[in-house]
């Protein structure tokens, strides 16, 4: 395969094919610095880089992330409470009738390691009023940055 920007999701599937082809066609570890290595490397960055382009995924709503981190760790409720301040405020924020504070989301992240992109911008109830929007949209500063930006469909 001629290793190239890949433009279409005909080359984006040929090198997914290429990658697991690479991966699977030995026993053995690929040398980091061996022909099969650089290919690999390679392709990987240019499916990466196709797939963010392409494939972007939107990040998973707050209480589903620590749900999601819940399961994953095995944890109960009573066993994070002390990151919410008690067995209440857990249930409160998971059943979606109480905000995360920023000290719920520095906690979350710091001790289950949940990402603070996913506890902060996937929350989709966070809106600026339209007349707000309205003012904000007049400056041209703010105009070029929402330009390429998924926050301007917010």
């Amino acid at each position: 395969m001629k290793t190239k920007i890949l433009k279409t999701e005909q080359e984006y599937n040929a090198a997914c094919e290429r990658v697991y082809e690479l991966i699977h066609s030995s026993e053995q570890a690929i040398e980091p610095n061996s022909p099969k290595g650089e290919e690999l490397e390679l392709l990987s960055l240019l499916v990466e880089k196709y797939e963010q382009e392409h494939h972007r995924m939107d990040t998973p709503d707050p209480i589903e992330a620590i749900k999601f981190r819940m399961e994953q760790m095995n944890l109960k409720q009573q066993d994070i409470a002390p990151l919410f301040g008690g067995k209440t405020r857990v249930s409160e924020v998971l059943n979606g009738k109480r905000a995360l504070t920023l000290k719920m989301i520095t906690l979350l992240n710091r001790y289950l390691g949940i990402p603070l992109e996913s506890l902060i911008s996937g929350n989709k109830k966070i809106k600026l009023e339209a007349e707000n929007k309205e003012e904000l949209m007049k400056i041209s500063s703010i105009q070029e940055y929402l330009k390429g930006s998924r926050a301007a469909m917010i």
